[in-house]
């Protein structure tokens, strides 16, 4: 994202929902929050928890006032909430789906209406105003899903994977038109995702939730450049090692793919078990069950060669020069050497 004020009273939440979740979250106005972590790590609890729409434990504060001393409905939340399968309302017209909000909060509805037209026009599907659900595709539907959560201007914007189902060039054109309207949104947005690419170009910082806590925050350079999870490791593309407090981390392409087991300067080295070969650009990118599971690019041309084929026993090895060491926590210092 580019840089933008991200100052203000925005969210601080300690959300305890117990046996999923138990996390800390803040975020400035004005700040967008990449949610990213394996499936089951808590990401939607987390959203749903904020939203009012699950019972849970802890506080809420947005924007200096508190959601939860004492309890705020989840129609006295002012949230606007994106849903994976859009769940717009099936007996409602687009205009009057995106105008909903607007109506609850007691806008009359020639005002309601012109708002929520000029959201749709803001998305490009104002000539689609009076089809219901059923009539819209799916790039349609989650276009009038994103407009019927801003269009009240929430304080808090939540967005549970909004490209999710999606093809590709739909999935494309809406993130452009997505981070357009974030670009100039005041509010606090959270945003669930399981592509980096997300994480990258919509994100001001990220959230990092493992097992229901939170195992890393920082930029999104940061957090690519220095996974501290398995997961986020294999959505930035890379190899991670933890060795006590140490993280070692390396890329596909430096990793060597031999036969037999390597000789010379290597100073790391595994034996696995090849357990799928993928095109992956100009390349092939081989998933091997080492210890711990390791991803290489290997050539295709090395593919053939080398019959790296599911089930093929293989060595791999990296040269010192190529892996980056950092701590457990920023804060902490790397440990001195022996």
């Amino acid at each position: 994202m580019a840089d933008r004020a991200v100052t203000g009273p925005g969210l601080r939440a300690d959300v305890r929902v117990a046996g999923r979740l138990d996390a800390h979250v803040e975020a400035a106005a004005g700040e967008v929050v990449a949610v990213i972590g394996p499936n089951g790590a808590g990401k939607t609890t987390l959203l749903h928890a904020l939203a009012g729409l699950v019972p849970m434990d802890g506080t809420v504060e947005v924007a200096g006032a508190s959601w939860t001393q004492p309890a705020r409905l989840v129609r006295d939340r002012n949230v606007g909430f994106v849903f994976q399968d859009q769940a717009l309302f099936p007996h409602l017209s687009a205009l009057d789906n995106v105008a909903f909000g607007l109506r609850t909060r007691a806008v009359a509805r020639p005002d309601a209406e012109a708002t929520a037209r000029g959201w749709l026009a803001r998305f490009g599907v104002e000539d689609l105003a009076s089809r219901r659900p059923r009539e819209l595709s799916g790039g349609q539907a989650q276009r009038v899903a994103i407009a019927r959560a801003l269009a009240p201007e929430p304080a808090l914007l939540l967005l549970d994977e909004p490209f999710g189902g999606l093809d590709v060039g739909v999935a494309t054109t809406l993130r452009v038109e997505l981070a357009r309207h974030l670009a100039s949104y005041d509010g606090i947005a959270l945003l669930v995702t399981h592509d980096a690419l997300d994480a990258l170009t919509l994100a001001d910082r990220v959230l990092v939730l493992d097992e229901g806590r939170v195992a890393q925050t920082g930029t999104p350079h940061d957090v690519a450049a220095r996974p501290r999870t398995d997961h986020v490791a294999r959505l930035v593309g890379l190899n991670v090692i933890r060795e006590g407090d140490v993280f070692r981390s390396f890329s596909p392409s430096a990793v060597t793919v031999s036969l037999g087991q390597p000789e010379g300067s290597a100073r790391h080295r595994w034996r696995g078990r090849v357990l799928s070969a993928a095109p992956h650009g100009d390349a092939v990118r081989l998933l091997v069950a080492a210890e711990p599971e390791l991803i290489a690019d290997v050539t295709p041309a090395a593919t053939t060669e080398l019959g790296l084929v599911p089930g093929r026993e293989v060595w791999l090895s990296v040269k010192e020069t190529a892996v980056r060491t950092y701590a457990r926590s920023p804060d902490r210092p790397l440990p001195s050497a022996p």
